[in-house]
């Protein structure tokens, strides 16, 4: 079992790939050790322990290869958190406990990796999920954004509507996207007239509401510290997630104004990080218009697609001197 020196600690789970694989590489070609922790592997496969005694603070996570104590942590790479698997053979109350106290541990095990960088901080990270705190973020940064209601009253949705004579678009609060393999179930889609008589589902889950841009082009930003790296889609339809026929690549490489990568660049800076995905669009008036952002989104698909260097920046970041 090995005790690596100067490690890169790189969270995600089990099924993500080439993303990951990237930024290993990456680290690896910089002289540090690349450490992947699949959280959703604990307490199954990965032994985490967190010490608190008179001796200070400690942890140490163990697997088949690796035995790596806190001192050893150089960074952190924040890619993924996924909860711990749901025991079988146990009753539901049984499970429910298990689940919860295996997330405990496992959220204890990361906040004491607090004194090393992380690429972000899992605090931040999940208050940047917040997508009316983008909103807000975004509006007072000087951006573009659509009209938006989020929430679960039928009428305000209608009210909407009304204001945008018709042109909506309801998406989900939360990504269902694991990494860059199937395509999310839920999509992106356009409110008809038919939908305003049947909102009773918004009971059982809140969602966003937004005018409808009449858009010329679709934009991915992947920032890395200051950089962007931009993938652009020809608009077709209301979610570019929904798979097409084989073919060629749609994605091509776009490129963000002075001005709108300035005020992105002043969005993550008010989320505290260094890293995220945004969404945004070009409307064929020639604006752009911010839609959302995630702080660990998926970009994968840019690099392997147009080549941009996104995990090499990601392991720069990474490898800085401290």
């Amino acid at each position: 079992m090995r005790t690596p020196r100067h490690a890169v600690l790189l969270i995600t789970h089990a099924a993500d790939h080439f993303a990951i694989d990237r930024v290993q590489a990456g680290v690896a070609r910089r002289g540090a050790t690349p450490i992947r922790l699949d959280t959703d592997r604990f307490p199954g496969h990965l032994r985490l322990t967190t010490r608190v005694g008179p001796a200070g603070l400690s942890v140490r996570l163990r697997a088949e290869d690796v035995d790596l104590p806190i001192d050893a942590v150089a960074s952190v790479w924040l890619r993924r958190v996924f909860g711990p698997p749901r025991p079988t053979g146990l009753s539901d109350l049984e499970a429910d406990h298990c689940v919860r106290e295996s997330r405990a541990a496992l959220d204890g095990f990361l906040s004491a990796l607090c004194g090393a960088p992380w690429l972000d901080p899992l605090p931040d990270v999940r208050s940047a999920e917040n997508k009316l705190v983008q909103l807000r973020e975004a509006q007072r940064a000087g951006l573009d954004i659509p009209p938006t209601v989020v929430g679960n009253d039928p009428d305000e949705v209608r009210a909407l509507w009304a204001a945008c004579r018709g042109q909506v678009v309801a998406k989900m609060l939360t990504p269902v996207a694991r990494s860059m393999g199937p395509a999310p179930a839920v999509y992106t889609s356009a409110l008809q007239a038919s939908d305003l008589d049947d909102l009773d589902g918004l009971a059982l889950a809140p969602m966003i509401f937004q005018e409808r841009v009449d858009k010329l082009r679709e934009l991915r930003v992947v920032y890395v510290a200051g950089r962007c790296f931009v993938g652009s889609l020809d608009a077709v339809g209301d979610d570019w997630r929904k798979p097409t026929a084989p073919g060629p690549s749609p994605w091509r490489i776009g490129a963000l104004p002075d001005d709108v990568a300035g005020r992105l660049d002043a969005v993550m800076r008010a989320l505290h990080l260094r890293f995220g995905v945004a969404d945004l669009l070009v409307a064929r008036d020639g604006s752009y218009r911010f839609l959302e952002l995630n702080p660990a989104g998926e970009w994968g698909m840019l690099e392997r697609d147009l080549d941009l260097p996104i995990a090499d920046a990601i392991a720069e970041e990474l490898c800085k001197p401290r």
